[in-house]
């Protein structure tokens, strides 16, 4: 919201001065609550996935309004478009990964985890074609994917688990919706995307999923990943929005079909066909969060996960340098969101 003011004056009578001064100050009032208004507007970034698309829920019932935070849901229909969007400051937070934030951080980008919203439990996958049976018969096929995504984080790890590289297969950098699309018409041998394509794929008989994170526990956090710069000027707004968070997975849990049908909407697809997403989707309500930001030694943990997925980062030359996970997270919102109000 930007306030622009244009003042032009005639030469006052006498009597017209303190009407002049008085519409001086209402005008300045207003001027500073507008500016008010666009510094507590927090610009969030979000893409097709369970975990985020879920924001819009909080959007229609109202519980960003009800914790009393100002929140501006931006759509990318290209996820890494949303992460260059942060990067640059042309968003105040994103929906993003723990694996996409570490490029961020490695480059010095004052970025902090304030919330983690899911893990993915099912809702990425390698889909493939009927002619590939296990995973030996991938080396020389073109599998398409958002190459530095977590898509492709997905395939290096579930190619190092079944004994082969990158390298073995010919990977084809495509946005998730095209990668779905090549797949589906032929043009390449496999692809690794996300819900709701994966379910669009096997409802076609086209493909079915050789390798899911399900069997990557853990280690595809989804996460509300702030400017560091944002949070300073915007504290109250990015704790109400915690709030508001909890006040959704627990909407979700209770009345998942109301949520569905909210859900559905945003990207195009029946409230049935949107249900039937969520199981692969772990929403993180409180007590997950206070496992997930805390120390090494949970499962859940994102320092404790952070090791696992630096190595295969740096092993596989997605990201440059070393960042520190430490520095990517910020509890201090997710404490006094817990607090009593």
């Amino acid at each position: 919201m930007a306030v622009n003011v244009r003042i032009t004056a005639a030469l006052p009578s006498p009597s017209r001065i303190l009407q002049a001064l008085a519409a001086a100050f209402v005008g300045a009032a207003l001027f500073v609550v507008g500016m008010s208004s666009a510094r507590a507007e927090i610009k969030v970034g979000v893409s097709d996935w369970p975990g985020w698309v879920a924001w819009y829920v909080a959007e229609q019932k109202g519980y960003f309004k009800k914790h009393g935070a100002e929140v501006k849901l931006v759509w990318f229909a290209n996820y890494t478009d949303s992460i260059s969007a942060l990067s640059a400051g042309q968003l105040d937070a994103n929906s993003q990964t723990w694996s996409d934030t570490m490029g961020p951080l490695a480059k010095g980008i004052a970025l902090k985890t304030i919330l983690v919203n899911d893990n993915s439990a099912g809702n990425d996958a390698l889909v493939v074609g009927p002619k590939i049976k296990a995973f030996p018969d991938l080396k020389g096929r073109s599998i398409a994917l958002e190459q530095f995504s977590v898509s492709h984080f997905v395939l290096v790890n579930a190619l190092a688990k079944n004994g082969m590289k990158p390298g073995d297969v010919k990977i084809v950098n495509l946005s998730a919706g095209d990668a779905a699309a090549a797949f589906m018409s032929g043009r390449v041998d496999a692809a690794v995307v996300w819900n709701p394509w994966i379910h669009q794929i096997e409802a076609s008989g086209k493909g079915r999923t050789l390798f899911t994170s399900k069997d990557l526990p853990g280690l595809i956090p989804d996460l509300l990943v702030a400017q560091e710069k944002s949070i300073a000027a915007k504290r109250r707004d990015y704790v109400g929005m915690i709030r508001a968070w909890f006040d959704t997975v627990a909407f979700i849990q209770s009345q998942p079909d109301e949520a569905a049908k909210i859900m559905s909407k945003v990207v195009s697809l029946q409230p049935a066909e949107y249900k039937l997403l969520l199981p692969g989707t772990r929403f993180f309500d409180a007590r997950l969060n206070q496992e997930a930001m805390g120390p090494a030694g949970n499962p859940l943990s994102l320092l404790g996960v952070a090791p696992t997925v630096i190595k295969f980062l740096s092993d596989n030359k997605l990201i440059e340098g070393r960042p520190d996970p430490a520095k990517g997270i910020d509890a201090s919102l997710l404490a006094e969101a817990l607090k009593a109000k």
